[in-house]
């Protein structure tokens, strides 16, 4: 192996395991250490420590050695996220042995397709954290310039499925990429709901769309003007609707009257 990638792949190995050990550490230096914990484990804080663990040692590793550096952390990365399984589980010897999510899938489907399922989808983890850059770089502004609702970032992309007792190992960091993505991908689904709404409030001329996609955006069939409607129709309700400052979504919070009405 080149040099140059072998000390690529060393650093990313010793990196990701480093950095491991030092979140399992804070939590454990008092009463500051667990305050550092939650604050970690909550944007903005968090997406500094899922750069950390996720695209850092790409970018690192493709910056250093090109190519063959970006296969080198990738592959460093793999490593230490199997020697944290191992070790993690021997540490918590008692939930390893116990009822655990991975042996019931495991039994499911048998373990080879549960495992290469599970790895076949951690190239949707760089997609993640593209999704989660355009949230911060690309929303804000909307706030500004068309009065968008503003958010927490904290309250939608966080993690809390480390202190779900007996959650170990291999369930744990599943666990907590889904706790991640899951957030995020609410909070860029609300923040499409504004947009929507906002600039597009008119329903699909497919049917089967409107239905599919309603879960998701309500306002389809909460007050988006019909396919067959006119634009009269489109301008007239976003005259009435985009009113008094309140530019979210029609089910947004900022809409509800104190009756829990909708204001559309």
């Amino acid at each position: 192996m080149d040099q140059t990638a072998l000390w690529t792949f060393l650093g990313a190995l010793g990196a990701m395991l480093a950095g491991a050990a030092a979140l399992h550490l804070i939590p454990k230096l008092g009463q500051s250490g667990r305050r550092l914990s939650e604050w970690l484990c909550r944007a903005p804080a968090l997406d500094l420590v899922m750069t950390y663990f996720t695209v850092a040692p790409m970018i690192t590793g493709a910056a250093i050695a090109g190519w063959l550096g970006l296969l080198a952390a990738i592959v460093g990365q793999f490593v230490a996220l199997v020697l944290w399984i191992q070790i993690h589980e021997a540490l918590h010897p008692a939930a390893r042995k116990g009822p655990r999510i991975v042996k019931v899938l495991n039994r499911k489907v048998g373990r080879f397709r549960n495992h290469a399922a599970l790895w076949s989808m951690t190239p949707a983890v760089p997609i993640f954290w593209l999704i989660r850059v355009g949230e911060i770089v690309l929303y804000p502004p909307l706030i500004w310039l068309v009065g968008l609702p503003r958010y927490k970032d904290g309250e939608w992309v966080n993690l809390s499925r480390q202190k779900f007792e007996g959650l170990v190992g291999h369930d744990l960091v599943w666990c907590l990429y889904c706790d991640w993505m899951t957030g995020l991908w609410s909070y860029g689904s609300e923040m499409l709901r504004n947009l929507e709404s906002f600039w597009c409030p008119i329903r699909f001329a497919s049917g089967k769309k409107c239905e599919n996609c309603s879960v998701d955006f309500p306002d389809i069939a909460n007050g988006w003007v019909a396919a067959d409607g006119t634009m009269e129709q489109v301008a007239e309700l976003v005259d009435r609707t985009m009113v008094d400052g309140r530019h979210g979504w029609y089910g947004h919070p900022a809409r509800l009257t104190v009756e829990g009405k909708t204001v559309v």
